[in-house]
């Protein structure tokens, strides 16, 4: 009998503390070895044309992912001690920054 794999039961995997050289592929094979691995990203500086230090990696497989958390956690990677977790929803963000568009400081008369 297969287990059907749904969107819930993937875990999307927080990694942080990347050296500026990883790229999608070598944050792939950094998880590859714990099991399936969905997709991983590494987030780029569009400026820099480097990584940002962080990326995310989704694995179908709840078991494999929370293994893959806990073997990576704290390990050195390229001299960086990496920070791997669950990722957590992105929280929505409100514009204006709270200054209701009027620019702060002291009004000019």
């Amino acid at each position: 009998m297969e287990i059907s794999r749904t969107k819930e039961h993937r875990i999307r995997i927080f990694v942080g503390n990347l050296g500026w050289g990883v790229n999608n592929q070598a944050l792939e094979s950094l998880f590859a070895p714990f099991g399936e691995v969905e997709f991983a990203t590494v987030l780029m500086d569009r400026d820099m044309g480097r990584s940002k230090g962080f990326g995310f990696v989704e694995m179908p497989v709840e078991a494999e992912a929370r293994n893959a958390i806990a073997g990576l956690s704290g390990k050195e990677e390229g001299g960086r001690a990496l920070t791997v977790n669950e990722a957590r929803p992105r929280e929505e963000r409100t514009g204006g920054g709270g200054r209701g568009g009027f620019g702060g400081g002291r009004g000019r008369y």
